[in-house]
């Protein structure tokens, strides 16, 4: 997968995927990048849930997942994240651990246990 990252003026510094923008600001007009971070570890687990319930014919009705962020103060670096997956109580019990089990198969989740190496480096491109 190739995205480039672009800087379209101000703050703002977008993710070009494919059709798909992804904007990003430090000044509040949009999520900041470590928040969409942050957001795509709910999203990519809520995938999940959601996909084990459309398999099953559930409902996702009243479904939702709540995450709590909890940092080092001294340090200011994330420490644990919750991942809360509240049903209605007409949501089938014998379905609850089974939910946890979905949430748990995140992609996002998995390259934070076994995080991936990094390489940056400069390219020298002439001007159009």
């Amino acid at each position: 997968m190739e995205m480039e990252i672009v800087f379209p003026g101000g703050a703002r510094v977008d993710a070009l995927m494919g059709p798909h923008t992804v904007i990003t600001n430090q000044d509040g007009t949009a999520p900041a990048p470590f928040a969409l971070f942050l957001a795509s570890i709910g999203t990519c687990a809520g995938i999940y849930v959601l996909s084990f319930c459309q398999h099953r014919n559930l409902p996702t009705d009243g479904i939702k997942i709540v995450q709590r962020v909890h940092s080092n103060p001294l340090t200011r670096m994330v420490e644990r994240i919750d991942l809360e997956i509240v049903v209605p109580s007409t949501f089938p019990e014998k379905y609850h651990d089974a939910l946890i089990r979905a949430a748990d198969q995140c992609a996002v989740k998995k390259h934070l246990a076994q995080p991936p190496a990094f390489d940056v480096r400069t390219r020298v491109e002439a001007l159009r």
